[in-house]
């Protein structure tokens, strides 16, 4: 029975699958050639995605940034502790969860991998699934993390310094996520299909 799989490799690119791919009617998505790139062209969103997150707090929260340790009179101080790389590492491992679970039979699937490198965590499928479900599953770390999370924790008035590291950081961490939900979501017609190649992505209009 095929079963979620671990690695502690990058999923690499298989050519004979590409040419299968391309046989078959699928497309490649146009996207950055190497992950240097893809960093790069994702740093404004890591910007974006604090904005859009600290928006939140700030419109929905009586938290006040002056109460927060980073904040010194007007400079902004980031003070590298053992709490804060705790809160690193649990970012990351919630971030990648968040993947995960929207992957659909995830713990079926063998053709789905959890992943742990030099680089970091990563959830990585070649599942065929709707664009829409593509789509879920790259931005649902940073909506639920970092999105619905703060805005639910501004209302209830109990939102924490320390839940602040967590939530930035997270928005800081999507941001190669969200460089991919937009060229996915502008390259791709509503009614197909996706699937990933190691770190290729490809899409085909979904047969009615």
């Amino acid at each position: 029975m095929d079963t979620i799989k671990f690695t502690t490799k990058i999923p690499k690119f298989n050519e004979q699958t590409h040419i299968e791919l391309l046989n078959d009617d699928w497309k490649q998505l146009k996207e950055p050639k190497s992950l240097t790139n893809a960093m790069l062209l994702s740093m404004p969103f890591m910007v974006i995605n604090a904005l859009i997150s600290m928006g939140i707090i700030y419109f929905f929260s009586t938290f006040s940034l002056k109460k927060f340790s980073f904040i010194s009179g007007d400079s902004f101080v980031i003070t590298i502790d053992l709490g804060v790389f705790v809160a690193m590492v649990l970012v990351i491992v919630i971030h990648e969860f968040f993947h995960l679970i929207f992957i659909p039979n995830f713990l079926k699937s063998g053709d789905t991998v959890i992943g742990l490198t030099f680089y970091g965590a990563f959830v990585h499928t070649e599942q065929t699934v709707t664009k829409d479900r593509f789509l879920l599953i790259t931005i649902a770390p940073f909506l639920f993390l970092s999105v619905f999370f703060p805005l639910f924790l501004s209302i209830l008035g109990i939102l924490t310094g320390k839940m602040l590291v967590f939530i930035i950081l997270n928005s800081l961490g999507a941001s190669l996520d969200i460089l991919g939900f937009f060229l996915v979501l502008v390259q791709i017609p509503r009614n197909a299909v996706v699937r990933n190649n190691g770190t290729r992505t490809y899409w085909k209009m979904r047969k009615q």
